[in-house]
């Protein structure tokens, strides 16, 4: 009896270290599997800032109240006055049928004011001329009818070719036909003698001498 009992401890001893064995192998497999594994290592992403660069238009030009790049010059003078940009100005030996038209304008409506109104009263012809509402030349823009009073007969009358105040306008008329000097009633494409009152429903742009002038 002693041995039998002895031979079952033996037995029962042998089971549980038996069972022992295989709960440790089946808990060290779970314990892998719940151990993180290394992440997968990605290059690192590099940012780099360059600075962007965009071309800025050139914005060369020279004040020419609308007037088309054919009909007005882009050469800006350094002149320190519109005196002396009227002195730089060379008399042509012969002037065309349009520089006439515009010279003969300035002479007849301005000559006894300042270059400044002179100038101003150019620039309107010269305004004219560039849009669409007049004749597309100065001598259509002055021989059209009943705009200025000192035509005559679809014709500007004789001028002193040989006097200071021909001379002047003639430079006047360089300059505005050129663009090379502001204007100072820019824009204008009207003007009557201050001594009137049209009452014109337009805008005006101001007074220059004996001349208001309009948009």
């Amino acid at each position: 009896m002693s041995r039998k009992v002895q031979w079952a401890s033996a037995m029962a001893l042998a089971a549980t270290a038996f069972a022992a064995l295989i709960g440790a192998q089946g808990s060290g497999a779970a314990a892998s599997d719940m151990v993180p594994a290394p992440a997968e290592q990605k290059p690192a992403v590099t940012f780099v800032s360059k600075p962007v660069v965009q071309a800025v238009a050139s914005e060369d030009g020279v004040e020419t109240d609308g007037v088309p790049a054919e009909q007005a010059g882009t050469e800006i003078s350094d002149a320190v006055s519109l005196a002396q940009l009227v002195t730089e100005q060379a008399m042509p030996q012969k002037l065309d049928r349009q520089m006439r038209c515009l010279a003969g304008a300035i002479y007849f409506e301005a000559r006894g004011e300042t270059l400044e109104g002179q100038l101003a009263v150019g620039r309107v012809i010269v305004n004219r001329a560039a849009s669409d509402r007049f004749p597309d030349s100065y001598c259509g823009v002055v021989l059209q009818r009943s705009q200025f009073s000192f035509v005559r007969g679809r014709a500007i009358p004789a001028v002193r070719k040989h006097s200071q105040g021909w001379r002047r306008a003639v430079a006047i008329a360089q300059i505005a036909r050129n663009g090379s000097w502001k204007s100072p009633a820019k824009g204008a494409l009207f003007f009557h003698a201050a001594r009137v009152s049209p009452n014109w429903h337009l805008t005006r742009v101001g007074r220059i001498d004996n001349h208001i002038f309009y948009r």
